[in-house]
């Protein structure tokens, strides 16, 4: 089994990473800074490092055969953004190459495109264009990581157990917003966080010549509209459900006097499906559970958070 080293085993999909990582018994390290590491990872070796420190990066890959990049920095300053996403990604992929890492895979996200509208795209017919600091320190660290011949994997929305920010920020606009919007009909790739944890982990461990792209989306094949989504967070918040319509200028002109960032808006009333397949196909798999299947697994943290929220 390939030594496999992780980044960011503490976050959201990095803890669903590791325990895939685990189940498949992989030879395992984990890269830490300041958080703690999930009880879970008890038995895998830990290797302290800070991506903002290259120095503190010398040695992180020795005897790694495979690099797994989960960790990003996710809002913040444009400072942090630089330092994490961009220049702490350029400095771990040169530090994977000195220490002859075999592949390095990459979590990154559908936001390096940017608005717009998305309806089955595959990612060699997109352009990227981030809008923000975060998607633009992501793209950055792409390129680091393709330079490196490695692979990128591009999700859109991620449920389960440790979202702290799809979920809640859904339950905020339900929250704010008195009526439905253009009927939340526009559709969106999301995938629950173990399958996800599944793709990348596979990714990793796939024999050479199994993978036929560089970069890929990680999603379920099938989009689920806004509204399904949208209820499910309902039924977890105790939020009911409104009864009254909007036009989406009509609801940013409430997200503005409620000082509520509107850019959201855009992603949930224009569809943001991306063309899924090919990623599943290369690794002989496919999902494990549906939007409902996944949601409903993570209900019980949901219930927790959103209540609060």
């Amino acid at each position: 089994m390939p030594i496999l080293l992780i980044t960011g085993a503490s976050g959201f999909v990095g803890a669903h990473v590791t325990r895939e990582a685990q189940r498949r018994r992989a030879d395992l390290r984990l890269m830490s800074h300041r958080r703690s590491l999930p009880r879970s990872c008890s038995g895998a070796r830990t290797v302290h490092a800070d991506l903002t420190d290259p120095r503190s990066l010398r040695g992180v890959c020795d005897g790694v055969d495979v690099l797994l990049h989960c960790a990003a920095q996710i809002g913040g300053s444009a400072a942090a953004n630089e330092a994490v996403n961009a220049r702490g990604t350029a400095a771990l992929v040169a530090e994977a190459r000195r220490a002859g890492v075999r592949r390095i895979v990459q979590l990154s996200t559908a936001s390096v495109y940017g608005r717009g509208t998305f309806r089955g795209h595959r990612p060699e017919e997109l352009t990227r264009n981030p809008g923000s600091v975060t998607s633009r320190t992501r793209a950055a660290a792409e390129d680091a990581v393709l330079a490196a011949g490695g692979v990128v994997l591009r999700p859109h929305l991620v449920f389960g157990a440790g979202d702290l920010w799809v979920g809640p920020t859904l339950a905020r606009l339900l929250r704010v917003l008195p009526g439905v919007v253009a009927g939340w009909l526009s559709r969106a790739s999301v995938i629950g966080a173990p399958d996800l944890a599944r793709l990348l982990v596979a990714t990793a461990l796939a024999p050479d010549g199994v993978l036929t792209s560089r970069v890929y989306h990680a999603a379920d094949p099938a989009p689920v509209t806004v509204g399904s989504a949208l209820r499910a967070v309902a039924g977890c918040a105790g939020i009911d459900w409104p009864r009254d319509n909007l036009t989406v200028e009509g609801a940013k002109a409430i997200l503005a006097a409620k000082g509520v960032p509107p850019g959201t808006l855009d992603i949930l009333t224009t569809d943001h499906f991306f063309a899924a397949d090919a990623l599943w196909a290369d690794l002989g798999q496919r999902p494990g559970g549906d939007f409902e299947t996944w949601f409903g697994r993570a209900e019980p943290w949901y219930r927790s958070i959103l209540a609060t929220n």
